[in-house]
């Protein structure tokens, strides 16, 4: 539907309005208000969250457990110390290179290893990231890729020990491996 234009105001509602409105004063034009500077932001919201956590932390009713999903991986090679598989766990090996098995398949995660680990051998590292995920849209078997990851490693000789990642390099959905010198 279109809109019907406004009718012209003529002169007679003019004067109907003036007479409704009554007697009007032009307003003078006042000066605008003074330039004031806008104060620096400050993160109140930030504070108060950040002031709040302790206290949230004592009284928090989850087991941190619950955040990882699966069980640790852990393995050391007869005749090494256990301290090495310790260190290993507490992060004090640097990760040297990474390979991701997110996507792939039985086969081409297998073969990704192999040549992975050769390769690591070949440029001298000594220690390695595998993320092989959790195993999240896995169905009733489990993690797949997790369960090939441990597999493998633990009947190669080229692997003194692996363990699960710490929670800020993959946790339970990635495994440090250490390999010979």
């Amino acid at each position: 539907m279109k809109r019907k234009p406004p009718e012209p105001v003529n002169e007679d509602d003019r004067r109907l309005f003036r007479d409704a409105i009554g007697e009007i004063r032009r307003l003078e034009p006042s000066a605008a208000a003074p330039h004031r500077d806008r104060p620096a932001p400050h993160p109140h919201m930030l504070e108060a969250d950040e002031a709040a956590v302790p206290g949230e932390l004592l009284t928090l009713q989850f087991d941190p457990a619950w955040m990882e999903v699966g069980e640790e991986l852990s393995y050391l090679r007869s005749g090494y110390p256990p301290r090495v598989l310790r260190q290993l766990k507490r992060g004090q090996f640097s990760v040297q290179d990474d390979l991701d098995l997110h996507r792939m398949n039985i086969a081409a995660a297998q073969a990704s290893i192999v040549s992975f680990l050769a390769e690591a051998k070949l440029r001298g590292r000594r220690c390695v990231r595998i993320v092989h995920g959790k195993g999240l849209r896995s169905r009733a078997a489990g993690p797949v890729l997790k369960g090939l990851t441990d597999r493998l490693l633990r009947h190669r000789d080229d692997v003194i020990a692996f363990a699960s990642a710490r929670p800020a390099q993959g946790g339970t959905g990635a495994v440090i491996v250490l390999l010979k010198g």
